[in-house]
């Protein structure tokens, strides 16, 4: 009889950097699949469904305009104060969310990969995607009250800058998938960091420009601030759109150079916990 031929052979990775991410492509039909299934699931059995991308933000930019802008008199560097903050919001959440969501990869999604083998990345990968559809809903809210602001007459303008906008995007996925599946391989084995996640990101958002604009940071300090990639990721948006921003061409680089690294090592790190996770979980 002639030799089977096998369409797939699975065989176990061999170490640390035996990525294999051209399983990535193979499966990508299945990565869409995880991508509707993230988005409808969620919002299947809600009243508002899809408004609450448009509606939640809205009541957290009002509440943050009522404190951080009329009761504490944080100033917004010529910006309308509702613009500002709805600016800082929009970058934010879509990071935060990235974060907060695929660091549940191994725990929530436990038993299908206890029975089935695809490369696990897909789940986080399609996180982010899916993700970007609420960040379009709510960039497109921005996009309105930006025109109304615009047209009645307010100080903004909208720099060429604003081409590299996708590349804005771009970047603050890169970085949330990085330190999103990182924190998903060390939740397998301390589940601790559930638990401080959440806190940790809210301190996060104080320690990044959103609620008041990089100015206020004094210039002894700025650099290091600068350090945390979501600072240059917030003011090159706010640069862009409104002209109103503290960032400059070392910023950007060091924006776009400190992100890649936990995506490196969080690639790693996630293909190397992946085969002994079910141990563990």
């Amino acid at each position: 009889m002639p030799a089977k031929q096998w369409d797939l052979v699975i065989q176990p990775r061999s170490g640390w950097f035996d990525l294999r991410l051209g399983e990535l492509w193979r499966y990508r039909y299945l990565t869409v699949l995880f991508i509707k299934r993230d988005f409808v699931t969620f919002y299947k059995q809600t009243i508002l469904g899809p408004l609450w991308y448009i509606l939640q933000p809205l009541f957290t930019t009002l509440v943050f305009t009522l404190v951080f802008g009329r009761i504490a008199g944080i100033p917004t560097d010529g910006t309308p104060a509702f613009l500002f903050y709805l600016s800082g919001n929009v970058m934010w959440l879509y990071f935060a969310e990235n974060v907060k969501k695929s660091s549940e990869t191994f725990i929530v999604n436990s038993a299908i990969f206890g029975k089935v083998y695809f490369p696990r990345l897909t789940v986080p990968l399609a996180i982010v995607v899916s993700n970007l559809v609420q960040f379009a809903i709510q960039f497109a809210r921005f996009a309105v009250f930006y025109l109304y602001y615009f047209a009645s007459g307010a100080d903004l303008v909208l720099s060429w800058w604003v081409l590299a906008f996708p590349l804005l995007v771009l970047q603050m996925a890169c970085f949330g998938l990085g330190v999103g599946i990182i924190i998903s391989a060390l939740t397998t084995r301390y589940r601790d960091l559930r638990f401080a996640l959440t806190f940790g990101i809210q301190l996060w958002m104080y320690a990044s420009p959103v609620v008041y604009p990089a100015s206020q940071v004094p210039a002894k300090y700025l650099d290091i601030y600068m350090l945390n990639p979501m600072s240059p990721i917030i003011e090159s948006f706010r640069a862009m759109f409104t002209g109103n921003a503290t960032v400059d061409p070392t910023h950007i680089a060091v924006g776009w150079g400190i992100p890649i690294l936990p995506l490196v090592f969080g690639v790693l790190l996630f293909n190397r916990v992946e085969r002994t996770f079910m141990d563990t979980v």
